[in-house]
Parts: structure tokens; sequence; C-alpha cells
């Protein structure tokens, strides 16, 4: 029987997943290395097992113990899940942008989570990290794990993540590409690739409001970099020693709104929940498009589940409250708001009777015409009210063909109502457009007037 011990040794081997739809601009092969599939749906699990591992080798962390760190929440998950396992108390330190969900999460797991203001500095007696120091002094038998200045956080990813990748990708990976928080995933898993090929591109993705970016371009620890940002698991008001900058090549800064809007698009287009970071990952990796060739072979490694951020970035009144969704209705939110998504359809050879007794059964007003997968034409209730009293000993024989106008307008379901209104008319009473699915959808007048 194939049986795992406990949760820990699910840990890692996460698979590798080629990018569709959101990369189809860039001329390479793009690969995600999800690490969702963790036990605590985040990169974090590595590091956080290999921190427990080492304490307890050299004696830093003691039977019944206490955990304590200060954490976005991914590590907290890690870790609460080693201490879940081998019997250990937790204390979490936290910011007070970190979503709800994550500290609902920590609380779960059974860890006491204390949250902390964001908009102080480091030093600060209040800071999450000046907390979690002053506790760990205060608490007997207790270790502050420190994830920004822990070397083991980097050494997991240095002997695990790297080996995968470099593994799973037959050695043919040119560039790596990781939002940088603590700095352990990009600078373990850096490492391991370039000792195997000097050549691997490692490409680090930054926010606006962190330091590292411009401390790796001049060697300036610039305090005016620092200022409130959204996006949560990456950038930094500090340099943690996990950051081996030798092994980053270069940053790329991704503003809060297009990693919050990337990451919709990852869930929508490609079927991947992420969470926030990812989306500042991928969209880094789009802002640099014009550095990579077709040979290229690309991974970004991401950091955690959506579902961390159902209340955030994947809700949409939190996205307009900071203007990262327009505030006009697109033709996709009419689709989204129809009692009926099914698209309905009649063919050409179909008598005008059949047409006439389909529109009274199910109240429809206009019907596309369809032969085989091609819309061909369309057909309205004053056509055929208008032909039946032109015609009204003829109408058993003449065919939907006889009597169909011009196809419906086929639009985009990015199109907003403004636009809409354009192909809107006395002659085009509807429009069709097809979502990312590949599923056709009838707008008409009607569901316009429903969404005001």
């Amino acid at each position: 029987m194939d049986i795992k011990n406990n949760i820990l040794e699910t840990i890692g081997n996460t698979p590798l997943v080629q990018l569709h739809k959101v990369v189809r601009d860039l001329p390479c092969r793009v690969l995600m290395k999800v690490e969702t599939f963790n036990p605590g749906h985040s990169i974090k699990d590595r590091m956080a097992l290999k921190m427990v591992e080492d304490a307890e080798a050299d004696g830093r962390l003691q039977p019944g113990g206490t955990i304590i760190e200060c954490t976005s929440g991914n590590t907290g998950m890690g870790l609460a899940l080693a201490a879940c396992v081998r019997g250990y108390r937790c204390i979490f330190t936290t910011s007070d942008k970190q979503s709800k969900e994550k500290l609902d999460i920590l609380r779960a797991m059974g860890a006491e989570v204390i949250v902390c203001p964001t908009n102080v500095t480091p030093e600060d007696p209040r800071s999450y990290y000046s907390v979690a120091r002053r506790l760990s002094e205060e608490i007997p038998n207790s270790f502050w794990f420190n994830q920004y200045d822990n070397l083991s956080n980097r050494l997991a990813h240095y002997e695990s993540t790297g080996p995968e990748i470099w593994r799973q990708t037959d050695g043919q990976i040119t560039h790596l590409v990781v939002g940088v928080g603590t700095g352990g995933t990009i600078s373990g898993t850096g490492r391991y690739l370039k000792e195997q090929n000097p050549a691997v591109q490692v490409w680090g993705v930054d926010t606006y409001g962190s330091v590292f970016k411009k401390y790796h371009e001049t060697g300036e620890f610039d305090e005016k970099e620092i200022y409130p940002y959204i996006t949560e698991g990456i950038g930094e008001d500090i340099l943690p020693a996990n950051v081996d900058f030798s092994v980053i090549d270069l940053f790329e800064k991704v503003t809060d709104k297009d990693g919050a809007v990337m990451a919709r698009r990852l869930a929508r287009e490609e079927g991947l929940l992420l969470g926030y970071s990812a989306g500042s990952a991928v969209a880094g990796l789009l802002q640099l498009r014009d550095r990579l060739k077709p040979d290229d072979l690309v991974v970004v490694v991401i950091h955690d589940h959506g579902s961390r951020y159902i209340g955030k970035l994947y809700n949409d009144d939190w996205m307009r409250d900071r203007g990262f969704l327009d505030t006009e209705l697109r033709v996709r939110d009419l689709i989204t708001q129809k009692k009926e998504s099914a698209f309905a359809s009649i063919a050409p050879s179909a008598s005008v009777r059949e047409a006439l007794k389909m529109m009274k059964q199910y109240d429809f007003s206009q019907v596309p015409v369809v032969d085989g997968e091609t819309i061909v034409g369309a057909i309205i209730e004053t056509d055929v009210l208008n032909f039946l009293l032109a015609n009204p000993l003829e109408h058993s024989e003449k065919t939907v063909a006889d009597i169909m106008r011009k196809p419906f307008p086929e639009v985009s379901t990015d199109m907003t109502l403004s636009e809409l209104g354009k192909h809107i008319s006395k002659e085009n009473p509807a429009v069709v457009a097809t979502d990312r699915s590949g599923r056709k959808h009838l707008v008409a007048q009607y569901d316009i007037l429903r969404a005001f």
C-alpha cells in the first residue's frame, strides 16, 4: 500500500503546468510550478518544514516548545502543519493588510494570531517583526524562526524546488521567474539552477513600495522607495538575509492593479485559482516579453492558493473600490446575470411554423440561425409575424432560410455597454458573444435593460 505516515510527507513534488491564454503574446513556452498542491496550499510548506527540522536538530526547538513567527500567512500555515504533527504551540504575528481568510486558516490550525500595523518601520515596537522578537524573549521554551534571516529557508529550495524543476524540465529551463518576499525561493532555487547551467536567467518580481529593485540595481537602500502597497507576499521594506542578490539577474516591478487583474485572468482563462503574488509574477513576465526568444523555456514559481483572497481580489466590490475593475459593465457581466445561459438556435431548413412554435414555447423574441457550427442568419419575431400576415396560406411550406436576415453581430465578452450600444439597433436587436470556454451566448436588448 502507498500510504504517507503523516501530512508532512506530502510536501513537495508539485506539478509543472503549461500556460496558454494569458501568455499568448509571448514568443516562448511558459510553465508554472503550481505550489498550491502542497498540503498547506503554498510553497512555504517546504521551508517551514526545513526550518523546523533544522531547529530540532540543533536544539533551538525543544519538545513541547512554542513556535513564534512573523508571517503574511503562508509560512505560518506550513509551521502550523508541522506543529500539529509534532506537538508544538504556535504564536504568529502578521500585518493588518493580510486577508481575513489567511488569519482564519491559521486560527483553524490552532495557532494564536496577533495582528500588527503595516505602516510602521521594522524597528517600531508595534511591527510584526518586533512583536515576534519580543515574544520569543518573554516566553520560555520558545523559538522565533525569523524566516527573513533564517537560511534554512533558502536551503529548503536549494534542496527541493531547484532539483525538481531541473528534473521536470529535463534541464531545458532558460528562465526562472519568482515573486520576491523573504527571498528564500528565488535564491535557493536560482542558485541550484545556475549551478547546473550558469546561463539560466533568474528574474525577481517586485512591487511598488518595496526596496528590492533599486537596491539590486544601485546598491542603495533608499527609504524613499518604501510606501504602503496592497500586494501580498512579495516586496519588503528590509533586506532579508535570505535574498542572495548575486543569484538574481534582474528585478521587475508590478503595480497592485496589474497583479490583481492577472490573478483573476489566471483563474478565468487557465483554471488556476492562485494568490495575489502569482498574478504579479505572470504580469511581470509579460512586461519583460522583449527579452524572450522562441526557444526559451520559462518557469514561473508561484506562492499560494486563491482561496486565501476570496474576500479581496476575487471580490468584485473590493476590486472596484480600489479602481482595479472598470465600473462600467461589460458583456460578460450581462451573460453572468442571465437566468438562462443556454444558446438556443434554429436550423435554416426548419419551417417557419417550427420557428413560430419555438419562439412561442420559450418566449424568444430573436433566434440565431445556425447551420452546423456556423451562424448563417437570424430571425426576430417581427420577421415571423410580417411573413405570416403577408402569406397566411404559405407558412407551412416556407423555411427559415426564406425569411432570415443577416447574422447578429458577434462581439467580445470584454466589450463595455457603451461600446455594445453601437451594435444594437432596430435591425440588430441582439448580439452573439463567445466566452473563453468557447460557449456562445445571445445578448438581447432585454438583457441590457435588466442590467440597469
